[in-house]
């Protein structure tokens, strides 16, 4: 009787699609991961104000209250001097706000505003939008060094009244007695969000329960030079657990971002311990058209995280004085805008976009779009070659048995 004959490349070929099977199916299972948690919203503007047909002076505070199974995430943005987000997690689902807004206003006294109780508070950090910066690259090498006018002060911006719509707020300002903001203005625009997903403009960040995102824009400033090039200084403001340290993480899927194989990530950890307690997360790119397209996209870059003077960021944001006895800040700049990029100038026109949020930052991971294409194109292959090696061993125990037995004349 035959022996039945084994091809080692079928075996092979099965081990190797089983692999990628798995792969495939490990990476949708973390695609999703982040969708799982669900927080209720609620949105209150001057919460406390005693006069609610007037706007406090000086500025609006908005909270958003996101309420989870056991815990809390309150997200205050408030336009009291420089434009500041303070984000506080609490272990429990009935903490509350509270603000003495006598003290709140005159901006000198420090616990005018707190989260209670006070010992449910397990991480908190704000986020101080600060200045404004602006250089001729007159080289056009996108390296701001003594060409730097004076900076754009967002401590004294005149702000407009927080437009909201649901939960997110706009907020716009100007320079006082400054003619390059005749016709134009920066923004922000705060998102907050209830459960995970992917954010519909562009760059299409990807977001969880536990977090917020904030659009900046310039639109219409009159530049000061021809060749006018633009930075942002961010302030990270924290108690003993303030952010860091910058990552660049990188991936292969470009798919919602053409070319931008980066997300940059300030973290904040527990005496420099892996566990992360709250983050900065964005891609390293801008857009210089209104309408956020691809075509319009432009290249940015961060310095490295330096301390700052905290009793400067504390005089600049009355939330940063408000919450912290003894704030510990550290900064740092994003600049827009490659050596051979277009200039400001021509159109007058930059966004740029940041998540904010407590715990870990989403990951960005395979889109069902380009999970469907590898198995396609990679496992249509395996699966031929599967089919192959069985065909392959059909037809040699086929032939074996046909050579074993012979006919009798």
């Amino acid at each position: 009787m035959a022996a039945a004959v084994k091809t080692p490349i079928s075996g092979a070929a099965a081990s190797l699609f089983l692999i990628l099977l798995f792969s495939v199916l490990s990476s949708a299972q973390s695609y999703f991961r982040g969708e799982t948690t669900r927080r209720n919203l609620s949105v209150e503007l001057n919460p406390g104000w005693p006069s609610p047909s007037s706007r406090p002076p000086n500025g609006e505070l908005l909270h958003v209250r996101a309420v989870g199974d056991n815990d809390t995430l309150h997200f205050l943005f408030c336009s009291q001097g420089a434009p500041t987000l303070l984000l506080v997690h609490t272990n429990t689902s009935s903490s509350s706000l509270k603000v003495n807004w006598k003290e709140f206003v005159s901006r000198n006294v420090s616990g005018s505003l707190k989260v209670e109780p006070e010992s449910s508070v397990l991480y908190s950090s704000a986020t101080v939008f600060s200045r404004l910066l602006e250089y001729d690259d007159v080289n056009n090498t996108a390296e701001p060094t003594s060409d730097l006018f004076p900076p754009y002060e967002l401590g004294s911006f005149l702000w407009s009244r927080l437009v909201l719509s649901g939960p997110s707020a706009r907020l716009c300002g100007v320079a006082p007695d400054n003619a390059t903001f005749a016709n134009g203005s920066l923004c922000l625009q705060l998102s907050v969000f209830g459960e995970g997903g992917r954010a519909e403009s562009w760059p299409r960040l990807l977001h969880t329960a536990n977090s917020s995102q904030v659009e900046v824009w310039l639109d219409g400033v009159l530049p000061r030079a021809t060749q006018s090039r633009f930075l942002l200084e961010l302030q990270a403001v924290g108690g003993a657990y303030r952010p860091s340290r910058v990552e660049v993480q990188r991936s292969i899927d470009d798919e919602f971002t053409p070319s931008i194989f980066k997300v940059s990530r300030w973290l904040s950890s527990e005496n420099g311990s892996s566990e992360i307690l709250g983050f900065l997360q964005w891609k390293p790119v801008a857009s210089r058209g209104r309408d956020s397209s691809v075509e319009n996209a432009t290249p940015c870059h961060h310095s490295a995280p330096r301390p700052q003077s905290s009793e400067d960021t504390a005089r600049a944001s009355g939330l940063v004085r408000a919450f912290y006895a003894e704030p510990q800040t550290v900064g740092l700049n994003v600049s827009f805008g490659l050596a051979g990029d277009p200039f400001y100038n021509s159109t007058r026109f930059l966004r740029w976009t940041v998540l904010i949020g407590s715990g870990s930052p989403p990951v960005e991971s395979f889109s069902p779009l380009v999970l469907a294409i590898m198995a396609v194109g990679l496992g249509t292959p395996m699966i031929l070659l599967v089919l192959g090696g069985v065909y392959v061993c059909i037809r040699k125990r086929v032939a074996v048995t046909a050579a074993a037995y012979q006919p009798i004349n």
